[in-house]
């Protein structure tokens, strides 16, 4: 039985329409909500084991080299500690790393560690050095470039330190990473530590039941991390001494240690939401304040206080102002970006264009919030996000009420928002103006109407013209309430001003920002072959790719047979592919991985983008270009990128574009040249100068 059917069931019995219509809107948004909660938690812990039951003996494997030292202090306790090394050695690898065990003077099983686990290091001092002296001098014994710190009442999750060492030797800034803790429920118990001005602090997300949102899996800068697992580089805590003694015998030392790392040697503490370990917390010291040692949590508060209080003052947020304090972006200007689902930056062009000025605005000092009109998702493109240090906000409430909730506790903290496509404008403008008053710049990809007209035009419909007059509408109700409209293209540009709409500014940009020039060699004597590629779900190039086959094709291979096709791209119609399919020089890639990608561009001699209608200017172009491949189009596919020959060859009826495939298939000298004049026309227009330039004009961006 539907969801929608079982609330129907449950509301037939209420007479009055009103109430019933209210009640089945009440009850099929939450029990939608619930049903997609439990869908994402068992997503979120899938293949994570907590170990009830393992052997007594066990062995971890001989090692020449040590990345990674790890540390484990202990005193009692052995059925923990046998246990938390237990999940080391089941969800380890790909790095090489050492155990070792700082016991101190432990009276239970612990003593004879040894017996029972191999190939690990016990460290035992003569007495009972108590925790932070019991760190410092394990430590010492440490082999690995990095040393780790982990409580002995964990138990870590698969890949917890793969994740750990990728995010520290991706930025030299990092001086220290830390995990995401968990309690054993798979509730949160920490995603980073806060601080306060007033050296008040806590754990941030502590207790939340849902620690897959996206607020506590972005990587970023945080106050602290819990010493229960943290890493840095050993010449890091060499430098440092190891753990301020002041704090002995425990507390405040792992935050102490997060300061001097931040304020003495200039790195960041950074939290890694992909290295997820679960702690059975308090079974070390228990939870008394007022007796063991748990009570020099207070006592260390003081001191701690007393040793940062001028750095406390003037660089940490004001008591629960976490907006700011979670990700230490207080001195950052805030943007909201928003599109309308989420980013499939390898399969589509328009994705692919919204990923590239994420990269841009958060390499450029901006805080980045990612706000989807999708669901949460779980593949590698929420990760690449997520790991580029920016939050993801999705819509996966059935009426949105996640989102205006959003909007209500955080609308007045942003400072811009980056809207992309009018049918996302209409779904959250009534948020912005509400919540927000942020700046909002509109970027529309292309207009949408002038696109779906040109294909009303090749394929008339009823249908297709009722649809293209609803959104001319509702591009003249939007564009006039943004602050600044941005097209990629001019063509865009004079038609609204042709529109005589009240638009305050309005300008073009890049449709990709590129860092630099490719260093893919074109040498147009050793390549072969031509491509298609483009993302089937686009109308547009399904039309264009059917025209290539049946059309421009069957009179290339006439005059020259060897010639092959590549068709390239997401979701290519089953009609087309067995089309395609009955052409021996026809090779169907379909979906291809970016690296994938960029072998096809290292072999191919020429791309083909024969497109009839669309509007903007179409990646596929601009991706062939900066590969310095050639590129046949149309003059609806140069749109806003050149009609100039030195740089790419436009034709638009089936004649004319076969000659020019087999005049210039074989005319290596002026393949050469278009393809040596591509890189720095690529660079001279769509740079990250380029770009940065631009935004200069309508925000503070560095």
């Amino acid at each position: 039985m539907s969801l929608r059917a079982f609330v129907n069931i449950l509301t037939i019995w209420i007479p009055i329409a009103v109430i019933r219509r209210g009640l089945r809107g009440f009850l099929l948004r939450n029990l939608y909500n619930m049903t997609m909660d439990k869908k994402i938690k068992n997503e979120f812990v899938k293949n994570y084991t907590i170990f009830t039951n393992v052997p007594d003996d066990f062995e971890f494997k001989k090692t020449l080299s040590t990345t990674v030292s790890i540390i484990i202090p202990c005193y009692n306790q052995y059925e923990y500690t046998k246990k938390c090394l237990y999940s080391i050695l089941q969800n380890t690898h790909g790095i090489d790393y050492e155990i070792i065990i700082a016991d101190d003077c432990s009276t239970d099983e612990t003593k004879d560690i040894l017996n029972h686990i191999k190939n690990i290091t016990v460290v035992r001092p003569e007495s009972n050095l108590r925790f932070l002296k019991n760190c410092n001098n394990a430590a010492k014994q440490a082999r690995g470039k990095y040393v780790l710190f982990l409580n002995n009442d964990t138990q870590v999750m698969p890949n917890w330190l793969s994740h750990l060492v990728n995010l520290i030797e991706s930025d030299k800034t990092i001086g220290m990473v830390g995990s995401m803790l968990l309690y054993p429920d798979f509730s949160l118990q920490e995603a980073g530590g806060i601080i306060y001005s007033d050296a008040g602090g806590c754990n941030y997300g502590r207790g939340k039941l849902k620690p897959w949102s996206g607020e506590y899996n972005y990587v970023k800068d945080v106050d602290y991390i819990s010493g229960a697992a943290i890493m840095l580089a050993k010449e890091t805590w060499e430098k440092l001494g190891g753990f301020d003694e002041l704090f002995a015998p425990a507390y405040y030392e792992d935050t102490d240690l997060a300061f001097r790392i931040r304020n003495d040697l200039k790195k960041r503490v950074v939290y890694q939401p992909l290295s997820r370990v679960i702690h059975f917390e308090g079974k070390s010291n228990g939870t008394d304040l007022s007796s063991g040692q748990k009570r020099y949590q207070v006592i260390n508060a003081e001191k701690f206080q007393n040793k940062w209080k001028e750095i406390l003052s003037t660089a940490h947020c004001k008591p629960h102002d976490i907006f700011y304090a979670r990700d230490r972006s207080k001195d950052q200007k805030c943007l909201l970006f928003i599109d309308s689902r989420f980013l499939t930056y390898d399969k589509d062009c328009g994705s692919r264009a919204s990923f590239k000025y994420l990269e841009f605005f958060k390499k450029h000092g901006l805080n980045v919030k990612y706000l989807a009109k999708a669901k949460y998702p779980y593949d590698y493109h929420k990760d690449t996000i997520e790991q580029m240090g920016i939050e993801i906000i999705c819509s996966d409430d059935l009426y949105d009420k996640r989102i205006q909730k959003w909007f209500e506790e955080n609308g007045k903290y942003i400072d811009y928002i980056y809207l992309n496509r009018p049918d996302v404008a209409q779904w959250c403008m009534k948020y912005l103006k509400k919540y927000t008053t942020a700046k909002i710049i509109y970027q529309g990809h292309d207009l949408h109407h002038l696109r779906m007209m040109r294909e009303y035009q090749i394929n008339p419909s009823k249908r297709l013209l009722k649809a293209t007059k609803r959104m001319e509408h509702l591009e003249k109700t939007l564009l006039p309430q943004m602050d600044t409209v941005v097209y990629f293209s001019d063509v865009e540009i004079d038609k609204i001003k042709e529109m005589n709409l009240n638009v305050k500014k309005l300008d073009t940009v890049p449709l990709y920002v590129f860092d630099d020039v490719s260093n893919m060699k074109y040498v147009s004597s050793k390549r072969q072959d031509i491509m298609f590629i483009g993302g089937y779900n686009h109308v547009p190039n399904v039309d264009a790719a059917n025209w290539l086959v049946n059309d421009i094709m069957q009179a290339v291979w006439a005059k020259n047979p060897n010639i092959k096709l590549h068709l390239v791209g997401s979701n290519m119609p089953k009609q087309l592919q067995n089309l395609a399919s009955k052409y021996e020089n026809i090779i169907i890639d379909g979906f291809v991985t970016d690296t994938e990608l960029k072998e096809l561009y290292s072999k191919i001699k020429l791309s083909i983008i024969p497109l009839r209608f669309g509007a903007g200017v179409k990646g596929k172009i601009v991706d062939s270009m900066y590969n310095n491949v050639p590129v046949i189009t149309t003059s609806i596919g140069a749109e806003g990128i050149s009609s100039d020959e030195q740089f790419i060859i436009v034709r638009d009826d089936t004649d004319s574009i076969v000659k020019a495939i087999v005049d210039v298939y074989d005319d290596n000298e002026k393949l050469q040249k278009i393809s040596d004049k591509s890189s720095g026309f690529i660079m001279d227009n769509f740079s990250t100068k380029t770009v940065l330039n631009k935004f200069k004009q309508w925000m503070d961006i560095q």
